[in-house]
């Protein structure tokens, strides 16, 4: 795991499909692991997306019963490119108890897509970056949910809901900066939502994100797409490492 002591990058196990649609639920798209029992945990793997060229919506982690319960995802990695490897969410999920802590999403279309049956979800210490759609597209729920200690930026929108809906959400402890957006309604394409009922507690909304980035071929940061010294956003110790 990341925090252990010979951990390094490239000890990573890494999750890329090249599997062509697999799946026609709801639309065609192509899932990597699809969830079918409940409590299932993830734990630091690195998921790319999928380079098929026929694959327009990949999902590496996808859960279709909304009965089911239990979902852990943990200092994994995301990490999208759209024109070569796309990766549409990281999740796709439906149903209850889904917990996501300290992991990274970057570049993906959305970090996670949640839709049906959605409670006890939460989303702690985690840097979602350069959601060319939206950091979070969320469902009809009513029901509460814990979003803390997370960064979101260089985001299209920061959240969406569809347009009829206009639920009570908490938001606390975190960093949402330099987004086109910030809340939005999924009503065909996504547009700025002009009323929403938000609780939020030490939001931050100024600030610039500056991660660890690979400069040369040979250069792997041990702390790569993690925060970078003097960026803003470091006191909330979201990133791979919980140590």
């Amino acid at each position: 795991m990341p925090d252990d002591k010979d951990w390094q990058p490239a000890k990573m196990p890494v999750i890329q499909s090249v599997s062509p649609n697999n799946s026609n639920v709801q639309f065609t798209h192509s899932v990597g692991f699809m969830v079918g029992k409940s409590n299932v945990s993830f734990k630091g793997l690195k998921f790319v997306g999928n380079a098929s060229p026929d694959v327009a919506y990949y999902y590496p982690i996808t859960r279709e019963n909304e009965n089911l319960n239990g979902l852990e995802v943990s200092q994994c990695y995301f990490i999208g490119e759209k024109n070569s490897t796309r990766l549409q969410s990281g999740l796709w999920t439906h149903g209850a108890g889904i917990h996501v802590d300290h992991c990274i999403f970057y570049n993906c279309r959305n970090a996670m897509v949640l839709i049906k049956g959605i409670k006890d979800f939460s989303i702690t210490n985690s840097i979602i970056y350069g959601a060319y759609e939206s950091a979070i597209w969320f469902g009809r729920s009513e029901a509460p949910f814990v979003f803390r200690n997370n960064i979101v930026t260089h985001c299209n929108f920061f959240w969406v809901r569809p347009k009829d809906t206009q639920p009570s959400y908490t938001f606390s402890n975190s960093l949402i900066t330099e987004n086109d957006n910030y809340m939005g309604y999924i009503s065909g394409d996504l547009v700025p939502a002009s009323k929403s009922n938000l609780k939020e507690i030490g939001i931050r909304k100024q600030g610039q994100v500056k991660l660890v980035e690979i400069k040369t071929e040979r250069d792997q940061p041990h702390n790569y797409l993690n925060l970078a010294p003097g960026s803003d956003g470091n006191e909330l110790h979201a990133g791979i490492f919980i140590k």
